[in-house]
């Protein structure tokens, strides 16, 4: 495993070198869903900083089970509302806000614990039915409205495009995200600080990177294929 996280690590700085990015600009969010907790354990200790689940449940007790180890939670899948307190408490950066319903409802549990709930706003950049995410025409109204929350911190933006085998046809979906954090940013919206954009997986981080990821998530490349 140590060596696929490096080649990983090699991959992503040389990807941002060529892009005349600072290498320390692009994080690596190590997507362990569904690994068993022991392997979560030695990636961390080849490197691993940020791990990523998509599964409150699991989450749970593998955050038990790992709770000695000085990493950072994210939320990366789809969240419902009423899961939003179990969220609260587990997570340091939630990427898939999709809704002001679930904007208020992390806002209302977050202020329960004296917590201002760092979040990302999904954007379904492909427009497709299957996926969660506000549309790009929709995103700005969300962003403002979940800004004037007291509790949840609106730090960037999160998308998960169209599969296509060949990194180039997903880059026009990067680019879309990453222009939409352009015209948020311009807007000077209080409570928002468009810092993060959270795209890239294993087949199609790099060209991510070069269109301005700060944070890809990764899981196949070092866990390998899920059982």
């Amino acid at each position: 495993m140590k060596n696929k996280i490096n080649a990983i690590t090699n991959r992503i700085h040389v990807a941002a070198t060529a892009a005349g990015r600072d290498m320390t600009s692009v994080r690596l969010v190590a997507v362990s869903k569904t690994v068993a907790a022991d392997q979560v354990r030695a990636a961390v200790a080849t490197g691993i900083t940020i791990l990523g689940e998509n599964y409150i449940q699991e989450a749970r007790n593998k955050i038990e089970a790992l709770r000695d180890l000085p990493v950072s939670w994210h939320f990366i899948g789809h969240l419902q509302s009423n899961k939003a307190k179990y969220a609260i408490r587990l997570f340091d950066l939630i990427h898939s806000v999709d809704s002001l319903k679930l904007a208020r409802e992390l806002d209302k549990e977050a202020r329960k614990h004296d917590k201002v709930q760092d979040v990302l706003i999904q954007v379904n950049t492909g427009k497709e039915a299957s996926k969660s995410g506000v549309y790009e025409e929709e995103a700005l109204a969300l962003v403002r409205e979940a800004g004037q929350l007291h509790n949840i911190a609106v730090k960037g933006l999160m998308t998960l495009p169209p599969f296509f085998n060949a990194p180039e046809k997903v880059r026009p979906y990067f680019q879309a995200l990453r222009e939409l954090r352009d015209r948020i940013r311009s807007e000077s919206l209080p409570g928002v600080s468009m810092d993060e954009l959270s795209m890239g997986m294993t087949g199609d981080f790099e060209a991510a990177i070069q269109e301005g990821a700060t944070l890809v998530r990764i899981g196949t490349a070092i866990f390998g294929e899920r059982q």
